[in-house]
Formats: structure tokens, C-alpha cells, sequence
């Protein structure tokens, strides 16, 4: 019997009352009901959450950081979110916007994000940027010597993300350093993340971060030299649990976070 229905989308929205308000990569949607809209259709209780949050909780719950009390949850992909477990709890902030961590700026002169501001970590560290990152180095080094180039069919405009990650695993070198200088973004970022939070653990999921594990432990050794704290390499960073089924995981666990509350009310 189903009981209820969890959807993950994309934010910002209100997970109270389940309306998306104007997600950067979802420009269809502005103020849209989702949650109503569902309800009316299948006649059941539905829960609505960002992704991030979504999957944060699945992974807290039964994933990456199950045992652990606070949990920082970060997905790689198109885009890059964010969710924050905190004593099994979802922080969602004053109106539901909190953890949009994707949109952390580490330098405000950098390339214009999809959300209107500059430098986001999303626009510099996401899939499209590990993209574009490899269009401008083969264009200036010689593209042909580049395992990318033949993936691509020749083609820099046909190079994706996924063509970057499956050439550094063939031993591409240019491939490598073009994951190794995303994987420093990702030190930044972490690093004010890790100041600001300090969570037990950082759970990593998202089509890149399949991409990026041969870093991890780079990632979790190279946070101190972007950290005050220097008890930060203690804190684990591991890789997600669900991976691409992040999104059906995080559905299941808002359905559960909506049955214990009814259970508790």
C-alpha cells in the first residue's frame, strides 16, 4: 500500500508548504504549488524537499553517515547542492532556503552563475563547468593528443563531463589535471563549509563525485591547508551511498520523516 509520495526537486522552495519558488535550473518553475498540484492528482500526502536535503537525509538515515550526528551532504552534478542533517534533523533555516551550499561564492570576480551571482562553486566546479574547463584546455593545447578529443568524435563542442572522467580512468593526462583542478575548487569550498559547520562527516554523491573518487582522500588530507581548525583531516569524506539513486532514496526518506511526524503529532 502506498502511503504517501516524497519528491525531491530542485530549489529554492518551502518545504512546508511545498511550493518551488525559482530554482536556477529549473526556470519553468517559479512559485509553483508542487506539492498541491501532486496531491490533487494521486490523493495522497505528498512531501516536497530540495534534492540536496532530500538525499543529506536518506544518506544520514540509512547511508554515508548513518551513526553519525551531524552529517554535510553535498551532490555534484548539473548543478551542486547541498543538505545538513543536524541531530537527525533537516536545517532548513528561517524559510526553507538554508543549504544552498552550491551557491557559495569562492570568488566574487568569477564567471556569473545560473542564480545571478559570481563565482559560485556551481559554476566553477559542477559537470558543465568540468566541461567547458576541458573545451578552453584542448582548444589551447593541442586537442588531438587528448584521449577527450577522440571520445568527443572530434568535436569540442560534443565534450561533456562524463568524457573528462572516463579519459582520466584510461590514464589521460590532460583529463587528470582537469578533474585535479576542479578537486581544488572543492578544497575551497569545503574548507569554508568545514570552518562554518564542522559536521562529523562530508557525504559526497552526484554524477561527478563517481568521477572525482579516486580524490577522496585527497580531499580529506588537503583540508587543512583551507581550514582554521587543525582537527579537520579527522572528518571523514566519503563518497554517497545511493549515488544515482540518490533522488529515490531521498523521496523514501521525506515519506518517512512525514510518517514519524504524524506518528509524533
Amino acid at each position: 500500500m502506498i502511503h504517501g509520495v516524497g519528491i525531491c526537486s530542485p530549489g529554492p522552495l518551502d518545504p512546508k508548504t511545498g511550493v518551488v519558488i525559482n530554482p536556477p535550473n529549473l526556470p519553468c518553475w517559479r512559485n509553483y504549488p508542487l506539492a498541491a498540484e501532486t496531491a490533487r492528482i494521486y490523493q495522497l500526502p505528498v512531501s516536497v524537499d530540495n534534492d540536496g536535503n532530500a538525499s543529506a537525509l536518506a544518506e544520514a538515515r540509512w547511508g554515508a553517515g548513518y551513526g553519525y550526528r551531524n552529517v554535510f551532504y553535498a551532490t555534484i552534478g548539473t548543478g551542486i547542492g547541498a543538505g545538513m542533517v543536524f541531530d537527525g534533523q533537516l536545517y532548513h533555516g528561517r524559510t526553507g532556503a538554508a543549504g544552498e551550499g552550491g551557491h557559495m561564492s569562492i570568488d566574487y570576480r568569477g564567471s556569473t552563475c545560473g542564480c545571478g551571482k559570481r563565482g559560485c562553486i556551481e559554476v566553477l566546479a559542477s559537470g558543465p563547468a568540468i566541461a567547458r574547463r576541458a573545451r578552453t584546455k584542448l582548444a589551447q593545447e593541442s586537442p588531438r593528443a587528448s584521449t577527450i578529443w577522440e571520445l568527443a568524435g572530434g568535436s569540442l563542442e560534443a565534450v561533456t563531463s562524463e568524457m573528462v572522467g572516463q579519459a582520466s580512468m584510461m590514464g589521460d593526462t590532460a583529463a587528470h589535471a582537469i578533474l585535479a583542478e576542479t578537486v581544488g575548487l572543492l578544497f575551497v569550498w569545503l574548507g569554508n563549509i568545514v570552518d562554518l559547520l564542522e559536521p562529523d562527516i562530508v557525504v559526497i554523491g552526484g554524477g561527478v563525485a563517481s568521477m572525482l573518487k579516486p580524490f577522496f582522500a585527497d580531499m580529506q588530507a588537503g583540508l587543512s591547508r583551507f581550514c582554521v581548525s587543525s582537527r579537520c583531516s579527522e572528518i571523514p569524506v566519503l563518497p554517497a551511498c545511493y549515488g544515482e539513486d540518490a533522488g529515490v532514496a531521498g523521496g523514501a526518506a521525506l515519506c518517512s520523516r512525514a510518517e514519524l511526524s504524524a506518528q509524533l503529532s
